[in-house]
């Protein structure tokens, strides 16, 4: 009889935190930045209010709490991401302009010292604390999977991935990394240690796979999408849920205290925040404006704040080449926000 009374009282518990979650109201501030370059990641420092932008040949350090400019990581051309190592002090950017990746004082923001990177077309990059590696996603051919020692700042290894588009990854802390493959639609799983593909997972019906997220207490996985993006469980590489949101997404951010998932939406000028209720079961809790072409996000998961960053570009000259990607042509920058999500 005890055990069944535990039983409900932990069942009332949850449906009661997933009510006053569904319950909140996310606000949206909006800050005029300003300054040069487009952008591409961003990464929220836990707990301190700082946010490192990408903006096309250097990276902005922004108090988010302001909105204002703290700093800045100059010579970072065509920079994708940022990733921050607390423990060595240490930041990390990649620059796909010069196939190199800067590392950086986090307290300075003195750049240290560039690596340079055999493989090129990097992308994404994050800190694996169970390899105590920073982990880069290349867009090179065949794509790759990059290792570095983040207090050294010296390369440890290196694997091959089954798509030249490897975009976000993500650790299970137990030695496994997790990488979304765009174009083959799949996940491959890593193993750290030696750095080769142990399995491959496809993804339909999420189709064109960016940003990532791991909730080590579920071991699920969450994988961004175009309309819908999915949940998998992490030992099977089964989809067990699907989340309809936005077209244009290129990064998930997550919360594991609130138990938030966050999925901008660059075409829809959208966030659609996303509550775990339970390992298998998903509730959508608020959708909020933020800004066309804003598709990536990061969240500060101490502050429990989210934020997104967008410039706006006036028209392009009549002879512009196109982008990137055969992508259209931009003009050049009138403006630049920083979007900041809270409840």
């Amino acid at each position: 009889m005890e055990k069944l009374c535990k039983t409900a009282s932990l069942l009332l518990l949850a449906v009661g935190i997933a009510a006053s979650v569904q319950a909140q109201t996310f606000k949206v501030q909006k800050f005029n930045i300003g300054g040069e370059g487009g952008t591409d990641y961003l990464t929220a420092e836990p707990g301190t209010g700082r946010v490192f932008v990408s903006r096309g040949f250097h990276v902005m350090v922004l108090d988010g709490i302001k909105g204002t400019v703290l700093g800045d990581i100059p010579e970072t051309p065509n920079t994708h991401g940022i990733a921050l190592v607390a423990k060595y002090n240490h930041g990390f950017t990649t620059n796909r302009g010069d196939s190199t990746v800067s590392m950086f004082d986090l307290k300075t923001l003195a750049v240290i010292r560039k690596i340079r990177i055999p493989a090129g077309g990097q992308d994404g990059i994050m800190y694996d604390d169970f390899s105590d590696r920073v982990m880069l996603t290349n867009h090179s051919k065949p794509g790759t999977v990059t290792a570095i020692d983040p207090d050294k700042g010296v390369i440890t290894g290196e694997g091959q991935l089954e798509d030249d588009s490897p975009e976000g990854a993500a650790s299970d802390g137990k030695g496994k990394l997790f990488v979304n493959n765009e174009r083959k639609n799949t996940i491959q799983v890593i193993d750290t240690k030696t750095m080769t593909a142990i399995a491959s997972w496809p993804l339909d019906p999420c189709d064109g796979p960016t940003g990532i997220a791991y909730d080590r207490s579920s071991d699920r996985i969450f994988t961004g999408c175009g309309k819908t993006s999915a949940v998998l469980d992490a030992k099977t590489g089964k989809i067990v849920a699907t989340i309809a949101n936005g077209q244009g997404v290129d990064a998930l951010g997550w919360d594991p205290a609130e138990k938030l998932i966050y999925i901008p939406a660059g075409r829809d000028s959208s966030v659609t925040i996303v509550h775990e209720d339970s390992p298998d079961k998903y509730t959508v809790v608020a959708t909020v404006t933020t800004a066309a072409g804003a598709k990536t996000i990061s969240v500060d998961p101490v502050k429990h704040v989210a934020y997104l960053f967008q410039p706006v570009y006036g028209p392009p000259p009549s002879d512009a080449p196109q982008g990137e990607g055969g992508r259209r042509p931009r003009g050049p920058v009138v403006g630049a926000f920083l979007y900041v999500i809270s409840h």
